[in-house]
């Protein structure tokens, strides 16, 4: 009863947490080197700590923007996720099963065998979508690379698909995938990959977007939410300019070839799911931010995303949503003209751009000021309290970010999940997280708990550790401390530690 008393008194505190300073630049000692790797990383580690203080910061930061091959995560996350489907099926196999199935449900005509074969492939693409979440959890857990991995993050938010919408379950896995392996390159190689998925084609209905039936989803979303954004320098006309460009481009599920004419024949192209039919395609001239786009077929859309791609409002707009992901909800003007100013500089390359980032004052100062969302929140939580222990079962840590409002792949709008403080920092959210410590503080909730087996195998956290009295301890408020220090049990001290204002931002 007594966690109970005293947790009213700690969401109240959390919920005002926006008006909690963090601390200001100091020298780089242990806690404000832990303050710039809970900035970088999905919290920070002893590991990475300890690197940090034995390398320098360059060090560290030169190889976390040169990722090179994929790292390996331990023996117990990489067994999981190599377990997975999503990791032993190429997509277009796996679509096409998971389409064999719906189509082999649709098509009984007993009532009840037809509700049970429904159900059944229902539940089959909802595990899909649930692997690729534990996939991302163990990654974001897990993976030596931690800037990775937040970029993965942060652009699947800004290319934002939503997993309900048709067949999305089963390609998320596979999207995600290319973002990862992409997240540190140009922008321009992301903006086609995605531009190429049948996830986002069929997601902002380009698969439907044909000559004489033009359909504007994808064109404007593209020009307002993934390049230009709003008040970039494009017009409603820009808008349906390049619609006409993208029409044709959709999603083939099967293996059937449309059929041609003789002079179209050439034309056609098939990647994976992805398909160009050119007899779909508006060939006319199109003008697009003054640039005439002469119809030729799929080179068109090549030349508009190169177009958009090197737009200078494509510079500042990604760059500032980059500054508001890592700085600041406002980030500060100056800085955003300064890292636009390296993307035209590099063609884009971001791992250049987050580089100019973090050696700024201004990413300096803002350390410890972040308000953590709800994944951050959850997986750092997570990574203190079982650091040196691969959890066995992500299921609660997904649970955990239905209950807080941001699920991975449930935004069902194309502009993703918000980044600022003031979506997250409600009352009830604080009261949900406090819960969440709670859980995690008080034992493993479920985190080890493996399919089959009836309890979970036990794993009380051990928060009082190196990093804590080395990172944390030196910057808690003296609030904190006398909170703290009224805990009557380890898992009291726990959940007071994960509660606290300073653990809600980074």
């Amino acid at each position: 009863m007594r966690i109970l008393a005293l947790s009213t008194a700690f969401v109240l505190a959390l919920a005002g947490c926006a008006t909690v300073p963090g601390p200001g630049p100091s020298t780089h000692g242990a806690a404000q080197d832990a303050l710039w790797l809970d900035r970088l990383t999905w919290g920070a580690g002893s590991a990475d700590l300890a690197a940090v203080r034995a390398q320098g910061r360059v060090a560290w930061l030169d190889a976390q923007l040169r990722p090179g091959a994929a790292a390996p995560l331990p023996d117990a996350a990489q067994s999981q996720i190599q377990a997975l489907a999503i990791s032993q099926q190429p997509l277009p196999a796996l679509v096409q099963r998971m389409e064999a199935q719906r189509k082999a449900a649709d098509a009984l005509t007993d009532d009840a065998a037809k509700a049970a074969a429904q159900k059944e492939y229902q539940q089959a693409m909802t595990q899909l979508a649930r692997e690729a979440s534990a996939r991302a959890l163990l990654d974001a857990l897990y993976s030596p690379r931690q800037v990775q991995e937040q970029l993965t993050w942060f652009w699947f938010n800004h290319f934002n698909v939503h997993q309900y919408k048709s067949n999305l379950r089963a390609m998320v896995g596979d999207y995600e995938q290319g973002l990862r392996e992409r997240s540190l390159g140009r922008f321009r190689d992301l903006l086609g990959y995605t531009a190429h998925h049948p996830a986002m084609l069929r997601y902002l209905d380009n698969e439907q977007n044909a000559a004489h039936r033009i359909n504007e989803n994808y064109a404007r979303e593209l020009l307002e939410l993934h390049t230009l954004g709003i008040g970039g320098g494009y017009s409603q006309r820009d808008v349906q300019e390049l619609a006409r460009v993208l029409t044709g481009l959709g999603v083939n599920l099967g293996d059937n070839r449309p059929k041609l004419k003789p002079q179209q024949e050439a034309l056609y192209r098939r990647d994976g799911l992805t398909e160009f039919n050119p007899a779909r395609h508006d060939f006319g001239d199109k003008t697009l931010l003054g640039t005439t786009i002469h119809g030729r077929g799929f080179a068109e859309i090549d030349e508009v995303l190169d177009l958009l791609a090197r737009h200078p409002s494509t510079a500042r707009f990604v760059s500032r949503k980059l500054a508001q992901y890592f700085v600041a909800d406002e980030p500060p003007p100056t800085l955003v003209e300064r890292m636009a100013q390296r993307w035209r500089e590099t063609d884009g390359r971001i791992a250049e751009v987050m580089r100019a980032m973090v050696a700024s004052p201004e990413f300096e100062a803002s350390l410890g000021r972040k308000f953590k969302d709800p994944m951050h929140y959850v997986v750092s939580a997570v990574r203190l309290a079982y650091a040196d222990r691969v959890v066995l079962n992500t299921a609660p840590m997904t649970g955990w970010l239905y209950r807080l409002g941001q699920a991975p792949y449930n935004r069902q709008t194309p502009d993703g999940y918000p980044l600022d403080e003031s979506a997250w920092a409600g009352p009830g959210q604080m009261t949900t997280r406090f819960e969440i410590a709670r859980a995690i503080g008080s034992g493993s909730a479920g985190l080890f708990k493996v399919e089959g087996e009836p309890k979970d195998r036990p794993a009380f956290p051990q928060l009082a550790n190196p990093l804590y009295y080395e990172g944390m301890a030196p910057r808690l408020a003296e609030a904190t401390r006398q909170a703290l220090a009224q805990a009557a049990s380890p898992q009291e001290w726990n959940t007071y530690l994960l509660a606290s204002p300073e653990f809600m931002h980074r």
